[in-house]
């Protein structure tokens, strides 16, 4: 009877130890293993992202990606505390974002450029636009800056001296020979259906949408935007959240050249990676 008390007593023991990870070996490490939730645009910023996970993982580093459709959501999510970072905007945007809406975010580091394309139905070229052609850009005044520029840098209109270019809109257009006519009031993710479309003479896009709509930025595009744009896609967090190391770890991740030649190979000049 001793002796099976024993055996009962043994096995109760080793049950509860197993229970609790101990001698269980495979187990070991799991609690060092971090989660990290970004949020992110479908393409190209999930599809980076993707690459990344099995990095991320040796890492000890579990990535979650939250995918979104829109320039709204992912700065909400991020504010509220339902995502650690998001990857989809670029520098004046995540600055406006913040003007407006009082968000407390930081830039934790560039990953990439995504050059906005000219598209047209109707023209070959810029030089093919007629007089009084109409030119549709999105209705993210954030962008209108960067699309106005491109616009002057290809000699179709010039801007107000000494005006801080990456804030410019339309009112700020002091030449404009061809009398181009300017629509600003269609969303960013329907750019490309308004292509489709054949609406107005020439449309302006997000690369990131114009990729997920099936369109090539280098082969399809009009006109393209000079990679050496400052218009850098970023990681953004909350305040303070950029000196974490997971975080850190993410950036040189999605840093190293193992990503950038990812980036390089599968988007062929539409993506831009950056080291810095």
């Amino acid at each position: 009877m001793k002796k099976y008390l024993s055996l009962v007593l043994v096995l109760v023991i080793s049950a509860v130890l197993a229970a609790c990870g101990g001698g269980n070996k495979s187990g070991e490490g799991k609690g060092d293993t971090k989660e990290l939730t970004v949020g992110a645009s479908n393409v190209p910023h999930a599809k980076i992202l993707e690459q990344a996970q099995p990095l991320l993982k040796d890492k000890g580093i579990d990535l979650k990606i939250v995918k979104y459709q829109d320039y709204i959501m992912p700065n909400k999510a991020l504010n509220e505390g339902q995502l650690d970072a998001n990857y989809f905007q670029h520098i004046p945007y995540l600055n406006s974002q913040m003007k407006e809406n009082g968000y407390k975010f930081a830039n934790a580091g560039g990953i990439h450029i995504e050059p906005i394309g000219v598209y047209s139905k109707k023209y070959k070229s810029l030089n093919d636009l007629p007089k009084g052609a109409e030119i549709i850009m999105s209705s993210s005044v954030a962008d209108h800056g960067r699309m106005l520029s491109m616009l002057e840098a290809e000699g179709l209109i010039k801007l107000k001296a000494g005006i801080d270019k990456t804030a410019a809109q339309v009112k700020d257009i002091t030449e404009n020979k061809k009398g181009l006519k300017f629509r600003t009031d269609i969303e960013a993710s329907l750019l490309p259906k308004v292509y489709e479309n054949k609406q107005g003479d020439a449309v302006l896009i997000n690369s990131n949408y114009a990729i997920d709509a099936g369109l090539n930025p280098v082969e399809d595009s009009i006109a393209l935007e000079n990679s050496d744009s400052p218009y850098v896609n970023v990681i953004a967090v909350k305040k303070g959240d950029e000196n974490k190391k997971e975080i850190k770890t993410l950036v040189e991740v999605l840093r190293s050249k193992k990503i950038q030649d990812f980036i390089k190979k599968e988007y062929k000049g539409a993506v831009v990676p950056v080291s810095e």
